[in-house]
């Protein structure tokens, strides 16, 4: 089923929040905090009660539909196909066998591109080789890309090993940086930034290089980076984070994850799109209530602009 986007607005009520990493001590809690909820998330799914829970959650992921109307770039754009991946916590009720099964799925979409969204593992190293074989199963015929999100800067402030495993098994990684993807006659700018929390996003940097005539899809882990990317003119902006709230009662999630309400779906500021996924794992518990795992599969549509011969046959007729 195709989701167009609502004409949702923002406004001005908010003001861009600074960006920068967090430092010293609360940097140091957070890890500790996460690292001790990943001990209980471990405890759990040795249970048989959260083993059958989070063959469950894998059981109701979604491959949901998208359409981008695009403002520029080539009409060859038209019907490229992103698959987004993002929030799947490996090592937290998500093994190799799981990761296998939701890339064959994402591989039988015949997306171009497969981008992921950060937080690939929930807070150690060598949950990253959980991925050894599942990334293989993806081969879109335009690359895989990927941004760091919170959880993989907690196991230290260096990730360069979380950057170079991936890069081993194909995927590149766009820490605050771009690259121009060509798809027949056209191309966009594809760029990613570091986390907002725990990393230094540099968005003029991920930016350095793109053309005025061509559309930037930017990877942010976390949504709330959307209004620098609004304020730069990017055309579409990927982001996770959330959860989509995780666990939500009568339609609100008691714990918020984004400052200006970025939680799940589509938003709209100054012609710039933010699809915020609800991502494809869970931490803590493994539960997810009113808010199901999705990779968003997005379709770019691009209507060819007239010939000035077909402009001037259409002029006369309505003359």
């Amino acid at each position: 089923m195709s989701s167009a986007i609502p004409p949702i607005h923002l406004g001005e009520r908010h003001a861009p929040i600074p960006v920068g990493p967090l430092t010293g001590k609360r940097t140091a809690l957070r890890r500790l905090l996460a690292r001790s909820l990943a001990t209980l998330n471990r405890t759990l799914d040795l249970l048989p009660p959260g083993r059958w829970l989070h063959r469950r959650i894998r059981r109701s992921l979604t491959l949901t539909d998208l359409q981008l109307p695009l403002r520029r770039g080539h009409h060859a754009l038209n019907g490229l196909r992103i698959a987004f991946l993002s929030d799947i916590h490996a090592g937290s009720f998500m093994d190799a066998s799981d990761l296998c099964a939701i890339c064959e799925r994402v591989a039988a979409a015949e997306p171009d591109l497969v981008l992921f969204g950060g937080d690939l593992v929930n807070t150690r190293e060598r949950e990253l080789l959980l991925f050894r074989q599942a990334l293989p199963l993806l081969r879109p015929r335009l690359g895989m890309f990927a941004v760091p999100g919170n959880h993989d800067h907690f196991w230290g402030p260096d990730i360069g090993l979380w950057s170079a495993f991936l890069q081993e098994l194909g995927v590149q990684v766009l820490l605050n940086r771009g690259v121009r993807v060509q798809h027949g006659e056209g191309s966009l700018w594809l760029c990613g930034v570091d986390d907002l929390t725990e990393g230094t996003p540099d968005l003029r940097a991920a930016l350095l290089g793109r053309r005025t005539d061509e559309p930037a899809v930017l990877l942010s882990h976390h949504p709330d980076f959307f209004f620098e990317a609004a304020a730069a003119d990017v055309e579409l902006t990927l982001a996770g984070h959330t959860h989509g709230g995780q666990i939500r009662i009568g339609g609100r999630a008691p714990i918020h994850h984004s400052k200006f309400g970025y939680e799940q779906g589509w938003f709209e500021e100054a012609g710039c799109r933010l699809y915020v996924g609800r991502g494809v794992g869970v931490t803590v518990l493994p539960i997810r209530i009113d808010a199901p795992p999705e990779v968003p599969i997005v379709t770019l549509v691009r209507t060819p602009v007239p010939s000035r011969r077909v402009e001037q046959v259409v002029a006369a007729v309505r003359g």
